[in-house]
């Protein structure tokens, strides 16, 4: 058992103000592997006062010293790659070739985009005799989460100290072993005392903390809708600035002309990824009704073939295990509920792959001949579950994929460019994959409706930490 049971508060690892302990599970092993500190409004009070006194100065430097303070924090992390990736695969059950990757490179791109948009931001304009100016928005709380751990701390932390602001973190308590490594870059890199702070909780003891706190001038926060609003009712009395970045039921239209069994493949594998737990899968397949047989033949395939290993052995293209008992229940109930509401299940199903009888492996499952008001096609399942929905018409299959309280993001195929462009448009989502295409970390990340409000990533991820400033009478 190893014990991580320091705060970062002011520059320095600090005991909790009361001693209260949570064990970390590895999702793999269903074994706890090591101790963190849970921690109370005394804490984050600290913190907070903390970010506040380090504000006044760190929101007065220049950029040349952000830039190289960022630039400080880039080499860190890529000196450090094997460590991050390693705990967030123990923690949260990753495969190792993922979690080196995608999990632990997307910590070192939000950095370095960071760095890159601060070299050129304009934080000055004059407009006619006034002066519009960007100033950093104050000291901030991030509420993070486990399914992309150190990817939703850098998107976060980045853009804050590229802006000038002051920070406290709150880091999942099922992975936040990622989140002390990130610390401790942060710390060798010179971050100054009081900008970068961290305080291990849950939500009703230190993230609601955080979120009512009239110290902090914004909360970011990412993770389920159902905790976003109550992070958004906490934040309310103090009119703080609030960003989230919440869940989603994506949904991806295979058009008529488009290959299908390319499109249904590359689908269900972008499903599959990360065990299923990324809030932007595209978790509805719409499918034309009278290809749907071939549809379902395809995704069985590709599903079936997608292997479920032991992340510490897993080879490329594998998935482990999801990351906690938790949301393996969860999972486990959705599947029987779309059994019972009478979808067809063409993969998979309830209980564990064969072989993995200890871990929270969960079989990559398909459901066909599902209706959207089923509760699998409107519920956020978060797993390797794959709903296939057949549609009589385009302009129906554009209907139902708006028909969702959610609005993250959308997926179409078509093999014509235009034809895709087209259907895009009328998606209310945040985000639209055309043709496979992936994410762009240069690009904003966020969603409609009840999937959130704000942007990360790319230089809109910076203007969110910025407020304006009209000096009249300045020229």
């Amino acid at each position: 058992m190893r014990d991580y049971l320091k705060f970062y508060i002011n520059g320095e690892w600090v005991d909790p103000a009361t001693p209260r302990t949570l064990e970390v599970v590895n999702p793999a092993t269903e074994e706890a592997y090591a101790r963190i500190s849970i921690g109370s409004k005394a804490d984050v009070d600290r913190a907070v006062e903390a970010a506040k006194a380090a504000f006044v100065t760190f929101s007065q430097t220049s950029r040349e010293f952000r830039v190289e303070l960022l630039d400080r924090i880039v080499a860190g992390i890529k000196a450090r790659m094997g460590d991050i990736g390693a705990a967030i695969s123990e923690e949260m059950g990753a495969p190792l070739w993922l979690a080196n990757t995608a999990h632990a490179g997307s910590a070192l791109g939000h950095f370095a985009t960071a760095a890159a948009y601060l070299r050129t931001f304009e934080f000055e304009e004059l407009r006619g005799k006034t002066l519009i100016r960007k100033e950093p928005i104050g000291v901030c709380g991030f509420i993070t989460p486990w399914n992309w751990p150190a990817n939703q701390i850098a998107c976060k932390v980045a853009p804050a100290l590229a802006a000038g602001c002051t920070m406290v973190l709150k880091p999942s308590e099922i992975a936040p072993v990622d989140a002390l490594i990130i610390a401790e870059i942060l710390h060798e890199a010179g971050v100054p005392p009081g900008v970068f702070n961290l305080v291990n909780g849950d939500g009703p003891g230190v993230g609601a903390a955080l979120s009512a706190h009239p110290g902090v001038d914004m909360v970011s926060f990412t993770g389920s809708t159902r905790a976003g609003v109550l992070v958004a009712q906490a934040a309310a009395p103090t009119v703080k600035r609030v960003a989230q970045e919440l869940g989603g039921k994506s949904p991806n239209i295979i058009l008529e002309d488009a290959d299908l069994a390319k499109s249904v493949r590359s689908g269900v594998l972008q499903m599959m990824g990360n065990s299923g737990q990324s809030c932007n899968a595209p978790s509805r397949m719409f499918v034309p009704r009278a290809r749907q047989e071939e549809a379902k033949a395809v995704a069985k395939e590709t599903a079936e073939a997608v292997k479920v290993q032991d992340p510490r052995t897993a080879e490329k293209g594998a998935i482990g295990p999801v990351s906690s008992e938790v949301q393996f229940n969860k999972i486990q109930g959705l599947i029987q509920k779309g059994i019972d509401e009478g979808a067809t299940l063409v993969a998979g199903g309830p209980g564990r792959p064969d072989g993995l009888n200890r871990g929270y492996y969960v079989r990559p499952t398909i459901f066909a001949d599902v209706r959207n008001d089923m509760t699998i096609a409107v519920e956020e399942i978060f797993g390797p579950v794959l709903c296939i929905l057949p549609y009589d018409t385009e302009g129906q299959a554009v209907e139902m994929a708006n028909d969702t309280l959610y609005g993250l993001s959308g997926y179409v195929q078509s093999a014509s460019p235009e034809h895709a462009q087209a259907v895009a448009r009328q998606l209310r989502t945040g985000m639209v994959h055309l043709n496979g295409s992936g994410s762009d970390i240069n690009a904003p990340f966020g969603g409609y409706k009840q999937s959130g409000n704000g942007r990360e990533w790319g230089v809109e991820g910076l203007h969110e930490f910025l407020e304006t400033k009209a000096v009249f009478g300045y020229a």
